[in-house]
């Protein structure tokens, strides 16, 4: 039962869904949907790509758990947060979710370059900088979301995914990046 309710977390709370519902959240707040295209670019292009990935046999699941094969995806979805953070200076996009994107550029950048070394714990570092954006956008309320970063961690240990030392490295990192650099450009 513990690995069932461990996997049901991990697949709730994956990076590329709370991306997804934090830019959509944080759209909303500055009073419109542009957050949905910004899900697109980089939740839903980068997914595609994994998925791709993975029904070609070049990964062996969504997750990618294996370290050496976390480059490639990584790099993919860089630049598709790139592309699509351009796309929506140009057109004009709230000046808050421009910052959410910028915080989640230099997270992938962090994350990417790590990569290279160690598996630091993604889902860690996207759970604790989704509760860094929350409490910045809607302050001390929003804290109680921080039970979202222990409960993310005990499902990566769980599946084996991570060491407990990923997973801190990793909620540091994220929360970290997001409660440094999404105020600063807000």
């Amino acid at each position: 039962m513990k690995f069932v309710v461990a996997r049901l977390v991990t697949e709730v709370f994956a990076p590329g869904v709370l991306v997804a519902l934090l830019l959509i959240v944080v759209g909303f707040h500055a009073g419109s949907w542009w957050g949905v295209g910004a899900a697109v670019f980089t939740a839903g292009i980068p997914m595609a790509y994994v998925v791709r990935g993975v029904r070609r046999g070049r990964l062996t699941s969504h997750h990618i758990p294996e370290r050496e094969h976390r480059r490639g995806p990584l790099l993919f979805g860089l630049a598709s947060v790139l592309a699509g953070t351009a796309a929506l200076v140009a057109l004009g996009a709230p000046r808050a979710l421009l910052a959410l994107l910028g915080a989640g550029i230099t997270g992938l950048v962090v994350f990417t370059a790590v990569t290279t070394y160690w598996k630091m714990s993604i889902h860690a570092g996207v759970a604790a900088g989704t509760v860094a954006v929350l409490v910045a956008v809607y302050g001390p309320f929003a804290l109680l979301a921080v039970l979202l970063v222990p409960l993310t961690g005990w499902s990566r240990l769980v599946l084996k995914a991570h060491t407990l030392a990923q997973i801190v490295a990793g909620s540091l990192v994220g929360g970290l990046v997001a409660g440094t650099i999404f105020p600063l450009l807000r």
